[in-house]
């Protein structure tokens, strides 16, 4: 098996090397035979670059697009166009072609379903014929996982970087009396070279190989194992305009509409924050392609310390007076008390109380009879009376 796989790419009786051309066309006769009993004929193979943005104009309307994934995360897509999609419909399920197409319709996700193993075999085809060419690098690894139902997504699922895009017409049936395409696209700059190594080094003699050594060839190399485990986990960020202390009886007059007031750069002056209230980066806030977005400052003027909320000196202040701060005057005290409960001089008279413990102390407030004595002032207490006013 292995060995068959090592021949596939090498040069053919009459000395014409395995292009990449002929490798896709080969692969996807040979797939649409074996797997859908279909006969297909490659008409025309044409391969462009596009970047991102110019990758939804080559998709034909109605298509399914099924995304593929790739070595190191790398990410594709291969679009089957209506007429090519509901002959391999018509073919799982009638075993042979109608004899009137039908319309172009949506995919739906059980076509989606339907098509997978067709294009898992035809991307496992193309990588076994150019498993031994440097194509490998951007032609191997790739398999589906999932679809789309519209292609709006792919500017934010796919990286902006320029792809490579195979975009095949071909006749369908014994007289080709049906006709399809198929359009498959893979970024330009390939990240499965090691596919070729690893196949190369784990090539035995003998007839084929271990399924444990094909798995082994065609595993990631063990830095892009543990880079996809360490970037995978997930980090907290959190953006920060600014911070206003307040107290709680100010909180809890919060009421709808009411404005918290905000330093005047809040917007150009965003605290990039981890756990624990790490600072990390400025920022200034804007937006992309329609979404808010933070642009990242200098790192001059970022200080990746530990501070405390207390110590950091961006942490904002309250608009009202701190509780701690002596006031000068009952209009300074608003709605909160005085942090020191200890004698003040606003206080007037109740300042000269001296000490609680004191029994004459009372003595100095004028205008107060002395207290009776206990026994005298419960005879002396007149009758409780119950009014309707109550």
């Amino acid at each position: 098996m292995l060995r068959k796989k090592a021949e596939a790419g090498r040069p053919v009786a009459d000395g014409v090397a395995m292009s990449p051309e002929r490798a896709i066309s080969t692969s996807l006769a040979k797939v649409a035979q074996d797997s859908l009993q279909l006969p297909l004929q490659v008409t025309s193979i044409e391969e462009t670059l596009r970047s991102l943005a110019d990758l939804p104009e080559t998709l034909e309307a109605l298509s399914l697009l099924a995304l593929i994934e790739g070595p190191s995360e790398a990410l594709g897509l291969i679009a089957i166009p209506p007429a090519t999609l509901q002959a391999l419909i018509e073919m799982q399920t009638m075993r042979r072609l109608g004899k009137i197409p039908s319309g172009p319709r949506k995919a739906t996700r059980i076509d989606a379903a339907m098509a997978a193993d067709f294009i898992d075999a035809l991307l496992g085809a193309i990588e076994t014929t150019l498993i031994e060419d440097d194509a490998i690098s951007w032609a191997g690894g790739f398999r589906y996982t999932s679809h789309l139902d519209d292609p709006r997504p792919l500017g934010l699922l796919l990286e902006d970087v320029t792809f490579r895009v195979w975009n095949m017409q071909f006749s369908l049936g014994e007289g080709g009396e049906r006709t399809g395409g198929l359009l498959w696209a893979v970024p330009q700059k390939g990240r499965g070279a090691h596919l070729k190594r690893a196949l190369s080094e784990t090539q035995t003699e003998g007839e084929g190989a271990t399924h444990a050594d094909l798995a082994a060839a065609f595993a990631p190399p063990w830095a892009d194992q543990i880079e996809r485990a360490v970037m995978g986990t997930p980090a907290v960020l959190n953006a920060v305009l600014h911070r206003v202390t307040l107290s709680l009886s100010a909180v809890l007059d919060f009421k709808p509409g009411m404005e918290l007031p905000l330093r005047a750069d809040s917007l150009e002056q965003i605290t990039l924050e981890a756990q624990g209230r790490r600072k990390l980066s400025y920022a200034r806030l804007g937006q992309s392609r329609g979404y808010r977005a933070l642009r990242l400052t200098s790192p001059e003027s970022v200080t990746l310390d530990h501070k405390t909320p207390k110590d950091d000196p961006t942490v904002g202040t309250s608009p009202l007076p701190k509780l701690d701060q002596p006031a000068t005057s009952r209009a300074d005290l608003g709605n909160h008390a005085p942090a020191d409960n200890g004698p003040s001089d606003e206080l007037g008279g109740l300042a000269n109380l001296g000490s609680r413990g004191a029994p004459d102390a009372l003595a100095d407030l004028g205008g107060f009879a002395p207290l009776p004595e206990p026994e005298t002032a419960t005879e002396d207490l007149p009758p409780l009376k119950i009014g309707s006013g109550f």
